[in-house]
């Protein structure tokens, strides 16, 4: 259910007073998880849509969340996930790789953004006028919708991966550093898809 207690275009209301036509919400979905990319989405919704259910992907449901995916991207006006994979994280830190997918998702919008509200508190590198918006996924529908595709495409995704290496079982823990995770890691060592930077503490108790 929405919380009719938020103002859920209240962010898109105001970009809009400032003569901001193309809106999009960014949010990103896996900067904690030992394994596998960092995902980001970027998603403009038309002018007060209002999407019943969508919030915060951390508080719905799996089932609610892939249910929502395919009905946010048939109201999307445009609507783009994008990545930087584990080789980016350990080259650049977990923080500038975020930025990375951001911009990626930001900038493969088919039709361009003209402001973009981030979910966070940092504003990414991007090439069109932003804000920051604390928990934003939890106030602005736009990030909220943003939130939902980025997590779901990297759950599917990491599912992928759990075929080609079933030893870890990321269909269990989508890579995150789980009591599960470490026993896999402590048996069969890291793969391809590991951060290394985020394996450190693991790598001294070895």
């Amino acid at each position: 259910m929405i919380n009719e207690n938020i103002n859920w275009l209240q962010y898109e209301n105001n970009a809009k007073l400032m003569g901001f036509t193309a809106v999009c919400g960014v949010d990103e979905a896996g900067r904690g998880p030992l394994a596998g990319p960092v995902y980001a989405a970027a998603v403009i919704l038309p002018d007060g849509l209002i999407i019943p259910g969508v919030n915060d992907s951390k508080k719905l449901t799996e089932k609610k969340r892939e249910a929502l995916f395919d009905v946010i991207k048939s109201y999307a006006v445009s609507f783009s996930v994008a990545t930087a994979n584990e080789k980016e994280i350990d080259e650049l830190n977990i923080l500038q790789a975020t930025y990375l997918a951001m911009r990626r998702a930001v900038e493969g919008l088919s039709v361009p953004a003209d402001y973009a509200m981030i979910d966070g508190n940092r504003i990414p590198p991007l090439s069109i006028p932003a804000e920051c918006i604390v928990k934003g996924d939890g106030k602005s529908m736009s990030i909220a919708a943003a939130s939902i595709l980025a997590k779901v495409s990297r759950d599917r995704y990491m599912l992928k991966i759990a075929e080609k290496y079933p030893q870890y079982q990321f269909e269990k823990h989508k890579g995150y550093g789980t009591k599960l995770h470490y026993e896999m890691l402590d048996k069969y060592g890291p793969c391809e898809i590991h951060r290394q930077s985020f394996l450190k503490t693991w790598y001294d108790k070895k």
